[in-house]
């Protein structure tokens, strides 16, 4: 099948190389001239895991392109998928602009072609966008659901750092659809993958997507709730959660505790739900908990330094990890912002490093110094904070650390291996 896909995001990009790999013929659509550029010479312009190698080959055998022409696109395509940001608006809501602006151009294109055209909504959208925004700038136009077109919604449940895995093997496809044609053209591009596919109606769709961000984003947030009394009391978390974790009911993932969660989606999609709710009068009690947790867990770790160096005003802080998580570059609600916004406000001095996202951080907070290796980032400093679970960070042992000036280390992701740690001062979160 033909397809475009609108947005050359995480979720864009990913999807595109995805479904070409799958044997689809994909084009790209971006705004960014740069990016549609890199995509044709089959680079990637975001790191993920995988992505370069399969993306160069795909382009080289005419799979995949990428263009700045969304009408051309259109017009050379049997679905359109929507894969712009929803980024947040300063209330909590969700910024529909981009999925707007998306519609308008690929209901322009539409018009000329006169040939029936599913369009297919795979950003992250509240209940009621896709035929509540989409689908009445489809009908101003003048074409016809149902006859011109078909409309759905196809919620992602990528991963960043493990993206195209997610997508090839995913654990459920969700499809949502207006019409009983709209989903088996849907349906019918996810023939070859093995995975069960959910096939509900459009809200249902929108909704599985913000529920299962929300419960995951529970999981952890109880889990770090979890450890401030496991601290108090002496117990372990991890062995709590182990154990807690085997029960079938309730699985052992996302109990992890640490600095809190970040990243692209689970801040924002929480948030958005919250706003959701109140705006159809539900009062979100255990989604503001959620948030209000995870807020104060970056907090919490600077404060368990704090008790291990005493005062931090004038010391060298180094934080171990700047994306919000392992193999992606990504710093969006990384928790490294906070946790350095908090350090430099107790008069630390801040270095940080990172494998991949340096570059990205170095506009997030003013201040921060960046290392290019983690010896750098340790030489001379009194404190360490290790935000981020990089491979690279898990074989650091005891010498690596001593070239510090105090050798005093908070693991807040549970990445090192303390055993025969005599001169490191170490602690980690719920424990």
């Amino acid at each position: 099948m033909n397809i475009s896909i609108i947005g050359t995001g995480y979720v864009g990009l990913v999807t595109g190389v995805g479904l070409a790999e799958k044997g689809h013929r994909v084009i790209c659509v971006d705004t960014d001239g740069s990016k549609v550029d890199s995509i044709n010479r089959g680079v990637p312009p975001i790191f993920e895991k995988d992505l370069e190698g399969m993306l160069e080959r795909l382009v080289k055998e005419e799979k995949l392109e990428a263009t700045m022409d969304t009408a051309n696109a259109v017009k050379n395509s049997q679905v359109t998928f929507i894969c712009v940001g929803t980024p947040s608006s300063e209330d909590g809501s969700i910024d529909t602009s981009y999925v707007e602006r998306a519609s308008q151009d690929i209901a322009e294109a539409l018009m000329e072609t006169g040939e029936y055209h599913v369009v297919c909504v795979k950003s992250t959208v509240v209940p009621g966008t896709t035929e509540g925004l989409v689908l009445p700038i489809m009908e101003e136009a003048g074409l016809e659901m149902g006859k011109d077109m078909g409309l759905g919604m196809n919620p992602e449940f990528l991963r960043e750092g493990v993206a195209l895995d997610d997508f090839m093997n995913p654990d459920r496809i969700v499809i949502g659809g207006a019409d009983d044609r709209s989903k088996s053209v849907l349906r019918e591009i996810y023939q070859d993958f093995e995975s069960p596919i959910v096939v509900t109606d459009i809200k249902t769709a929108e909704m599985i997507k913000y529920v299962s961000n929300a419960l995951l984003a529970t999981k952890i947030s109880f889990a770090n709730e979890m450890s401030r009394i496991c601290e108090k009391i002496g117990a372990d978390v991890y062995g709590v959660m182990d154990g807690v974790g085997l029960d079938s009911r309730i699985e052992r993932k996302f109990l992890n505790a640490g600095v809190g969660f970040g990243g692209s989606c689970f801040p924002k999609d929480v948030m958005a739900l919250i706003h959701f709710c109140r705006w159809q009068g539900v009062n979100p009690r255990i989604l503001e908990a959620v948030i209000k947790v995870n807020e104060h867990q970056p907090i919490h770790a600077v404060n368990m330094l704090e008790d291990m160096l005493g005062r931090l005003s004038g010391k060298r802080i180094a934080i171990l990890g700047l994306a919000f998580k392992a193999d992606t570059d990504d710093v969006r609600e990384s928790r490294a912002i906070p946790m350095a916004q908090e350090l430099l406000r107790r008069g630390a001095r801040v270095v940080g490093y990172d494998p991949m996202a340096g570059k990205n951080f170095s506009g997030e907070v003013s201040n921060v110094e960046l290392a290019g290796s983690v010896e750098e980032a340790l030489t001379g400093s009194h404190g360490c904070l290790i935000q981020t679970d990089w491979e690279e960070f898990r074989s650091l042992g005891e010498k690596d650390f001593m070239v510090m000036s105090t050798p005093v280390v908070l693991d807040g992701r549970r990445v090192l291996n303390p055993e025969g740690f005599d001169k490191v001062r170490y602690r980690t979160i719920g424990r």
